[in-house]
């Protein structure tokens, strides 16, 4: 299994490089080939890992989304954070966050599930970890992609422009543990709930009025608001 920089948008490429050098990267790359050399079907597709760096350059990114690993199921993870195809029904987690966009904002429920609109708008859907073995979540946890988009948090979170990070239950959280500024000291706006997962979604993620924050936010520092809507 390959993994295809070149795809990226220059500006993450040219920021990203370095990190393809370092030891965690070629042990995980050592990692993938013995997976697909066991057989192990991984998703997304190789030239899907980086859809997320492909769809929103750095400089023009407004907020980050931040979720576990990709989907699991045939033909489900796209490289963007909860993404699914047009053609696949919209996975639970998915589902509960059109309910709140529902109730936030009132946006309407959506026949798909395919978030690219978002992603075009300047809103990073960063998964913590980039690639999973079918059917097995969390199973490419350890083998370096955390330490991958930990950098990419670092890097967005260095930023003077103010960002809004979205944070959705214990693995997204976990990224700005590694930020040197405390979140109530940041510039940035972050927002921390529950998963969307039916298992925590009324644990705290309904509710939390995250999209109109997120707009408040961005209109407050003279930025375009996002529009939530899926066409």
């Amino acid at each position: 299994m390959t993994i295809p920089i070149e795809k990226m948008d220059a500006s993450w490429l040219e920021l990203l490089s370095p990190e393809f050098e370092k030891p965690m990267m070629l042990r995980l790359r050592v990692f993938l080939a013995d997976e697909i050399r066991a057989k192990k079907t991984v998703f997304p597709p190789d030239d899907q890992i980086f859809s997320a760096f492909c769809q929103t350059p750095f400089d023009e990114t407004k907020v980050v989304i931040v979720g576990q690993d990709p989907y699991h199921g045939e033909g489900q993870a796209n490289g963007l954070c909860f993404s699914v195809p047009k053609d696949l029904p919209v996975p639970p987690s998915l589902q509960n966050i059109f309910k709140e966009l529902g109730s936030d904002v009132g946006m309407p429920r959506p026949s798909h599930g395919f978030l690219l609109s978002w992603a075009e708008q300047g809103i990073l859907l960063l998964n913590a970890t980039l690639t999973v073995r079918e059917n097995e979540p969390k199973s490419h946890f350890g083998k370096g992609w955390e330490e991958f988009t930990d950098r990419v948090i670092q890097l967005l979170a260095a930023r003077r422009d103010p960002l809004v990070f979205i944070l959705w239950g214990k693995a997204a959280q976990e990224k700005w543990k590694h930020v040197s500024v405390d979140r109530q000291q940041s510039r940035h706006l972050v927002l921390i709930a529950a998963h969307p997962s039916p298992l925590s979604a009324y644990a705290g993620f309904f509710g939390c009025r995250h999209f109109s924050k997120t707009n408040e936010f961005l209109i407050k520092m003279g930025k375009e608001p996002i529009d939530w809507t899926i066409n």
